[in-house]
């Protein structure tokens, strides 16, 4: 059973999806926060920088925004064909030209916010891709005469020159799809029109992107959520007008409780805390540490307190695979995008590895962001790649 418990102070909003009493996903926001992420803008290109091939745009916010060659070029299925990005930019943008783009990526303290010309607009069962043909299925999906009935719906109703990417929530689903790919061209008409009524030369902001809790809301419509637990009637107006909306939630619980105590239930607090543990101890008695840099965030397994019963390779390969569950729970918990290296125990077999690398795939399908996984690289370790849903830990 699903929940979700808000808890709005004046500073800040914490909010935790908890399943069966154990906290999934924890976010936070602040109002320093830069939540712009799927905003669409009138942009304005300022400075195009030969050299890396980028431009810097001002979309309207305090700082100039990035966008680089590929997000301007026409999207392509790179499985298919190769985008050339030896040309010069300066073909494609010049200074004072006006350009719809959408945030990909918030900015923060030292950066501006990435973005691109490649629209997406976000769905229950589908994400629209105007501008382009592309049509692809969740990798969720696996079945493959359910991806090509799905297919199938997009390709008859879409209107020509839009592509999708069909949700894993639209598994098993037909009339819904349809309404969707509606309610979503509608919204991209209407931005489009918008657009082109602005004659000024100046950025503008065209629409806002749902917030965390409306996200969130919408990716969950084909899970059991039954409880939304609130403290502040911002909340619970929002989510109701949501819950009105949606016939999928017309059985959703939505209740108000005291401010202090609302994060009381299921000892939330304790288990908020132990998030930011560098250390995270196995059932078995091996550990994981996780460790964030820069440029990616590095997991270790180790054996610990573990010494098994068995032969080594038995006992290396429990380790593993209770990590390998844990480091799954934890990727979702702490919402860590960017590139994941797992450094497993070493494993002398090809099927253990295959095992862990199948197991990793499995419980990663838990997780609503989307990953993926490399797999073992020649030094042995694990490669794998997840999208943020927030970002605010970063």
């Amino acid at each position: 059973m699903l929940e979700l418990i808000i808890k709005r102070t004046q500073k800040e909003r914490k909010i935790a999806l908890v399943e069966n009493g154990k906290l999934i996903e924890y976010y936070e926001e602040t109002e320093k926060d830069n939540k712009n992420e799927g905003n669409i803008y009138i942009g304005v290109a300022k400075d195009i920088v030969k050299g890396m091939q980028v431009a810097f745009v001002d979309i309207g916010v305090e700082k100039n925004s990035l966008i680089h060659l590929k997000d301007i070029l026409e999207k392509k299925d790179e499985k298919i064909e190769k985008i050339d990005l030896q040309q010069e930019i300066s073909k494609y943008i010049k200074p004072n030209q006006k350009l719809l783009v959408q945030i990909k990526k918030d900015s923060n303290e030292k950066k501006g916010a990435r973005i691109s010309t490649h629209i997406n607009l976000p769905g229950k069962y589908i994400v629209l891709m105007p501008n382009t043909n592309i049509i692809t299925v969740s990798q969720k999906i696996e079945n493959a005469e359910e991806q090509e009935r799905l297919i199938k719906i997009v390709k008859e109703n879409v209107t020509k020159g839009n592509g999708a990417i069909i949700r894993t929530s639209a598994k098993g689903k037909g009339q819904e799809v349809v309404e969707d790919i509606k309610k979503l061209e509608a919204k991209w008409n209407n931005i489009l029109q918008t657009s082109e009524k602005e004659k000024e030369n100046a950025p503008k902001l065209l629409y806002k992107s749902e917030d965390t809790v409306g996200k969130m809301l919408m990716d969950l419509t084909d899970k059991s959520l039954s409880k939304v637990m609130v403290n502040d009637s911002t909340d619970y107006n929002e989510i109701s007008r949501i819950k009105n909306e949606n016939k999928e939630y017309k059985n959703l619980q939505i209740i108000v409780k005291g401010e202090e105590s609302i994060f009381d239930i299921y000892d939330l607090e304790q288990q908020i805390k132990k998030i930011e543990n560098r250390k995270i101890w196995l059932k078995c008695g091996g550990f994981i540490t996780i460790d964030k840099t820069e440029a990616l965030t590095a997991i270790d397994v180790n054996t610990g307190k573990y010494t098994g019963n068995k032969t080594m390779e038995d006992t290396v390969f429990k380790v593993n695979k209770e990590a390998t569950i844990e480091i799954a729970k934890q990727l979702r918990l702490r919402d860590i995008g960017g590139i994941v290296i797992i450094d497993y125990i070493d494993m002398q077999k090809e099927e253990d590895k295959k095992q862990i690398e199948e197991l990793l795939k499995e419980e990663l399908k838990k997780d609503r962001s989307k990953t993926q996984v490399e797999g073992f690289t020649k030094l042995d370790l694990m490669e794998m790649t997840r999208k943020h849903i927030c970002s605010h830990r970063d």
